[in-house]
Protein backbone atom coordinates (compact mmCIF):
# COMPACT_ATOMS: atom_id res chain seq x y z
CA UNK A 1 0.00 0.00 0.00
CA UNK A 2 1.74 3.56 -0.82
CA UNK A 3 2.51 5.45 2.18
CA UNK A 4 2.32 8.44 0.71
CA UNK A 5 -1.45 7.94 0.15
CA UNK A 6 -1.74 6.78 3.69
CA UNK A 7 -0.33 10.48 4.39
CA UNK A 8 -2.62 12.43 2.65
CA UNK A 9 -5.35 10.19 3.89
CA UNK A 10 -4.45 11.08 7.95
CA UNK A 11 -3.91 14.75 6.99
CA UNK A 12 -7.00 15.43 5.54
CA UNK A 13 -8.80 13.21 8.15
CA UNK A 14 -7.07 15.28 11.00
CA UNK A 15 -7.39 18.30 8.97
CA UNK A 16 -10.87 18.36 8.07
CA UNK A 17 -10.55 19.28 4.59
CA UNK A 18 -8.66 19.18 1.47
CA UNK A 19 -7.43 22.52 1.14
CA UNK A 20 -5.96 23.26 4.99
CA UNK A 21 -4.09 19.06 4.30
CA UNK A 22 -2.67 20.76 0.83
CA UNK A 23 -1.33 22.97 2.51
CA UNK A 24 0.49 21.37 5.09
CA UNK A 25 1.76 18.69 2.66
CA UNK A 26 2.56 22.05 0.35
CA UNK A 27 -0.07 19.87 -1.77
CA UNK A 28 -2.70 21.83 -4.36
CA UNK A 29 -6.50 20.85 -3.22
CA UNK A 30 -6.98 18.61 -6.53
CA UNK A 31 -3.57 16.88 -5.91
CA UNK A 32 -5.34 15.52 -2.46
CA UNK A 33 -8.37 15.31 -3.84
CA UNK A 34 -6.79 13.23 -6.68
CA UNK A 35 -4.54 11.01 -4.14
CA UNK A 36 -7.56 10.19 -1.73
CA UNK A 37 -9.18 9.26 -5.06
CA UNK A 38 -6.75 6.60 -5.89
CA UNK A 39 -6.55 5.70 -2.29
CA UNK A 40 -10.61 4.88 -2.83
CA UNK A 41 -9.77 3.40 -5.52
CA UNK A 42 -7.27 0.80 -3.75
CA UNK A 43 -9.93 0.35 -1.30
CA UNK A 44 -13.53 -0.19 -2.95
CA UNK A 45 -14.75 1.52 -0.72
CA UNK A 46 -15.20 5.39 0.15
CA UNK A 47 -13.39 7.06 2.57
CA UNK A 48 -14.90 10.43 3.14
CA UNK A 49 -18.27 11.83 3.23
CA UNK A 50 -17.94 15.14 1.25
CA UNK A 51 -20.13 18.38 1.50
CA UNK A 52 -20.12 21.47 0.85
CA UNK A 53 -19.39 22.62 4.23
CA UNK A 54 -17.34 19.52 5.68
CA UNK A 55 -15.57 16.98 5.03
CA UNK A 56 -15.73 13.62 7.63
CA UNK A 57 -14.89 9.80 7.76
CA UNK A 58 -17.19 7.38 6.30
CA UNK A 59 -17.43 4.10 8.99
CA UNK A 60 -14.68 2.72 6.22
CA UNK A 61 -12.35 6.01 6.86
CA UNK A 62 -12.39 5.21 10.42
CA UNK A 63 -11.89 1.60 10.23
CA UNK A 64 -8.67 2.38 7.97
CA UNK A 65 -7.75 5.12 9.93
CA UNK A 66 -5.84 3.82 13.06
CA UNK A 67 -4.23 1.24 10.85
CA UNK A 68 -2.89 4.08 8.38
CA UNK A 69 -1.57 5.93 11.26
CA UNK A 70 0.55 2.55 12.69
CA UNK A 71 2.13 2.27 9.14
CA UNK A 72 2.99 5.68 8.82
CA UNK A 73 4.76 5.28 12.19
CA UNK A 74 6.30 1.89 11.22
CA UNK A 75 7.73 3.75 8.09
CA UNK A 76 9.35 6.62 9.76
CA UNK A 77 11.00 4.27 12.39
CA UNK A 78 12.54 2.26 9.47
CA UNK A 79 13.68 5.09 7.74
CA UNK A 80 15.12 6.77 11.53
CA UNK A 81 16.92 3.09 11.94
CA UNK A 82 17.87 3.63 8.23
CA UNK A 83 19.55 6.58 8.50
CA UNK A 84 21.87 5.09 11.96
CA UNK A 85 18.88 6.99 14.39
CA UNK A 86 17.34 10.56 14.11
CA UNK A 87 20.51 12.38 13.71
CA UNK A 88 19.04 15.42 10.97
CA UNK A 89 15.21 15.62 11.77
CA UNK A 90 14.28 18.97 12.18
CA UNK A 91 11.07 19.96 14.52
CA UNK A 92 9.68 23.33 13.67
CA UNK A 93 8.15 24.79 17.35
CA UNK A 94 6.54 27.91 17.11
CA UNK A 95 5.29 29.61 20.66
CA UNK A 96 5.20 33.23 21.96
CA UNK A 97 8.22 34.62 23.61
CA UNK A 98 6.59 34.85 27.16
CA UNK A 99 5.72 30.68 26.79
CA UNK A 100 8.94 30.33 25.32
CA UNK A 101 10.55 32.19 28.63
CA UNK A 102 8.55 30.07 30.96
CA UNK A 103 7.33 26.33 29.48
CA UNK A 104 11.71 25.96 27.55
CA UNK A 105 13.73 26.28 30.34
CA UNK A 106 12.24 22.58 31.65
CA UNK A 107 11.27 21.41 28.63
CA UNK A 108 14.54 21.71 26.43
CA UNK A 109 17.18 19.87 28.58
CA UNK A 110 15.12 17.17 29.45
CA UNK A 111 14.37 16.97 25.29
CA UNK A 112 18.09 17.28 24.30
CA UNK A 113 19.31 14.34 27.02
CA UNK A 114 16.49 12.02 25.79
CA UNK A 115 16.98 12.99 22.04
CA UNK A 116 20.52 14.85 21.43
CA UNK A 117 20.84 14.71 17.73
CA UNK A 118 17.50 16.12 17.08
CA UNK A 119 17.69 20.03 15.36
CA UNK A 120 14.43 22.17 17.23
CA UNK A 121 14.42 25.10 15.37
CA UNK A 122 12.08 27.58 17.59
CA UNK A 123 10.04 30.23 16.26
CA UNK A 124 8.51 33.26 18.31
CA UNK A 125 5.87 35.27 17.55
CA UNK A 126 2.22 36.15 18.68
CA UNK A 127 0.00 33.43 18.85
CA UNK A 128 -2.03 34.43 15.42
CA UNK A 129 1.18 34.92 13.21
CA UNK A 130 2.29 31.35 14.72
CA UNK A 131 -1.14 29.37 14.02
CA UNK A 132 -1.16 31.07 10.37
CA UNK A 133 2.26 29.63 9.54
CA UNK A 134 1.63 26.30 10.74
CA UNK A 135 -1.81 26.37 8.68
CA UNK A 136 0.71 27.33 5.78
CA UNK A 137 3.01 23.94 6.53
CA UNK A 138 6.14 26.45 7.81
CA UNK A 139 5.19 25.08 11.27
CA UNK A 140 5.54 21.48 12.82
CA UNK A 141 3.82 22.27 16.13
CA UNK A 142 2.61 26.05 17.77
CA UNK A 143 1.73 26.26 21.03
CA UNK A 144 -0.47 29.25 21.28
CA UNK A 145 -3.20 31.08 22.87
CA UNK A 146 -6.65 30.64 20.81
CA UNK A 147 -7.87 33.66 19.46
CA UNK A 148 -10.44 31.67 16.95
CA UNK A 149 -11.84 28.18 16.69
CA UNK A 150 -9.49 26.10 14.16
CA UNK A 151 -9.58 22.44 12.67
CA UNK A 152 -6.04 21.88 14.35
CA UNK A 153 -6.09 23.12 17.66
CA UNK A 154 -5.82 21.07 20.78
CA UNK A 155 -7.09 22.17 23.57
CA UNK A 156 -5.08 22.27 26.71
CA UNK A 157 -6.36 23.82 29.50
CA UNK A 158 -7.22 27.68 30.57
CA UNK A 159 -5.06 30.58 31.58
CA UNK A 160 -6.51 33.64 34.18
CA UNK A 161 -5.47 37.40 32.06
CA UNK A 162 -4.22 39.94 34.93
CA UNK A 163 -3.48 43.66 34.86
CA UNK A 164 0.15 44.44 35.57
CA UNK A 165 1.39 47.45 37.02
CA UNK A 166 4.96 48.69 38.94
CA UNK A 167 5.15 47.73 42.44
CA UNK A 168 6.09 51.59 43.19
CA UNK A 169 2.15 53.14 42.06
CA UNK A 170 -0.79 53.32 42.40
CA UNK A 171 -4.01 53.32 40.17
CA UNK A 172 -5.49 56.85 42.23
CA UNK A 173 -2.50 58.78 40.76
CA UNK A 174 -3.71 58.59 36.71
CA UNK A 175 -6.93 59.93 35.76
CA UNK A 176 -6.66 58.31 32.61
CA UNK A 177 -5.16 54.85 32.88
CA UNK A 178 -2.16 54.40 30.32
CA UNK A 179 -2.18 51.52 28.39
CA UNK A 180 0.97 49.28 27.02
CA UNK A 181 -0.35 46.58 24.80
CA UNK A 182 0.32 44.09 22.21
CA UNK A 183 -0.51 45.37 18.49
CA UNK A 184 -3.95 44.90 16.89
CA UNK A 185 -4.99 41.26 16.55
CA UNK A 186 -3.72 39.72 19.91
CA UNK A 187 -6.63 38.67 22.46
CA UNK A 188 -5.08 40.50 25.39
CA UNK A 189 -5.62 44.10 23.94
CA UNK A 190 -8.94 42.86 22.48
CA UNK A 191 -9.70 41.72 26.03
CA UNK A 192 -8.33 44.93 27.71
CA UNK A 193 -10.32 47.10 25.90
CA UNK A 194 -14.04 45.06 25.92
CA UNK A 195 -13.11 45.05 29.83
CA UNK A 196 -12.35 48.73 29.90
CA UNK A 197 -15.16 49.57 27.76
CA UNK A 198 -18.03 47.77 29.26
CA UNK A 199 -16.83 49.36 32.91
CA UNK A 200 -16.27 52.73 31.54
CA UNK A 201 -13.29 53.46 32.41
CA UNK A 202 -11.38 56.09 30.78
CA UNK A 203 -7.86 55.42 28.90
CA UNK A 204 -5.66 55.92 26.32
CA UNK A 205 -2.58 53.61 24.60
CA UNK A 206 0.37 54.73 25.50
CA UNK A 207 2.81 52.15 24.36
CA UNK A 208 2.36 49.35 21.51
CA UNK A 209 4.69 46.89 20.83
CA UNK A 210 5.11 43.28 19.71
CA UNK A 211 8.06 42.67 21.50
CA UNK A 212 7.38 41.47 25.39
CA UNK A 213 10.30 44.25 26.38
CA UNK A 214 8.65 46.62 24.59
CA UNK A 215 5.91 46.40 26.78
CA UNK A 216 7.36 45.33 30.19
CA UNK A 217 9.90 48.46 30.25
CA UNK A 218 7.24 51.58 30.48
CA UNK A 219 5.17 48.94 32.61
CA UNK A 220 8.45 48.36 35.19
CA UNK A 221 8.93 52.07 34.69
CA UNK A 222 5.64 53.05 35.93
CA UNK A 223 4.26 54.70 32.99
CA UNK A 224 1.74 52.24 32.32
CA UNK A 225 -0.50 49.28 32.93
CA UNK A 226 -0.62 45.96 31.00
CA UNK A 227 -2.56 42.31 30.60
CA UNK A 228 -0.48 39.87 31.06
CA UNK A 229 -1.05 35.62 32.49
CA UNK A 230 0.19 35.13 36.47
CA UNK A 231 3.33 32.92 34.73
CA UNK A 232 4.75 36.73 32.94
CA UNK A 233 4.74 39.82 35.61
CA UNK A 234 7.97 40.74 34.40
CA UNK A 235 10.29 41.79 38.00
CA UNK A 236 9.47 44.93 39.84
CA UNK A 237 5.78 44.52 39.18
CA UNK A 238 2.33 42.97 40.65
CA UNK A 239 -0.91 41.63 39.54
CA UNK A 240 -3.50 44.41 40.37
CA UNK A 241 -6.30 43.18 43.45
CA UNK A 242 -9.72 42.63 42.17
CA UNK A 243 -9.83 45.41 45.37
CA UNK A 244 -8.45 48.14 43.22
CA UNK A 245 -12.07 48.65 40.92
CA UNK A 246 -10.24 47.20 37.56
CA UNK A 247 -12.68 44.76 35.56
CA UNK A 248 -12.26 41.33 35.31
CA UNK A 249 -10.23 40.06 31.95
CA UNK A 250 -11.74 36.60 32.49
CA UNK A 251 -9.56 33.73 30.78
CA UNK A 252 -7.46 32.40 27.66
CA UNK A 253 -7.74 28.90 25.75
CA UNK A 254 -3.83 27.08 25.56
CA UNK A 255 -3.71 24.87 22.77
CA UNK A 256 -1.29 22.60 20.83
CA UNK A 257 -1.25 22.74 17.10
CA UNK A 258 0.85 19.16 15.55
CA UNK A 259 1.21 18.54 11.91
CA UNK A 260 -1.07 15.83 10.71
CA UNK A 261 1.06 12.64 10.13
CA UNK A 262 4.42 13.51 11.45
CA UNK A 263 4.76 10.29 13.63
CA UNK A 264 8.32 10.14 14.90
CA UNK A 265 9.43 8.88 18.22
CA UNK A 266 11.08 12.82 18.60
CA UNK A 267 8.14 14.49 17.30
CA UNK A 268 5.36 12.54 19.61
CA UNK A 269 7.66 12.83 22.12
CA UNK A 270 8.24 16.88 21.89
CA UNK A 271 4.37 17.55 21.55
CA UNK A 272 3.81 15.30 25.02
CA UNK A 273 6.37 17.17 26.76
CA UNK A 274 4.35 20.60 25.68
CA UNK A 275 1.40 18.90 26.92
CA UNK A 276 3.24 17.76 30.18
CA UNK A 277 4.65 21.55 30.94
CA UNK A 278 2.15 23.27 30.47
CA UNK A 279 -0.41 21.22 32.57
CA UNK A 280 2.16 21.35 35.82
CA UNK A 281 2.35 24.54 35.85
CA UNK A 282 0.30 26.38 38.36
CA UNK A 283 -1.36 28.85 36.85
CA UNK A 284 -3.03 26.52 33.93
CA UNK A 285 -6.21 25.16 34.97
CA UNK A 286 -6.14 21.77 32.98
CA UNK A 287 -8.66 20.12 31.32
CA UNK A 288 -8.35 17.40 33.91
CA UNK A 289 -8.96 19.24 36.50
CA UNK A 290 -11.95 21.45 35.30
CA UNK A 291 -13.35 17.83 34.80
CA UNK A 292 -12.93 16.86 38.26
CA UNK A 293 -14.68 20.22 40.06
Amino acid sequence: MDTDLLRAFVTVAECQGFSAAGKVLHRTQSAMSLQIKRLEDQMHQALFERTSRSVLLTAAGERLLPYARHMLKLEDEAKDLLKGGMHGELIRLGTSEEQAATYLPDLLPRFAAQFPQIQLEVHCDISDTLVKRFQEGLLDVVLSVRHKPTQSGHLLGWEPMVWVMADHVSLSQWQTLPLALNPEGCIFRAHALSALGRDETRWELRYVSQSPTGINVPVQNGLAITVKTPRSVPPGCRIVTEEEGLPNLGHVEIELHQRPGHSSEAFQALCKSLESVVAEHESIACLRSREET
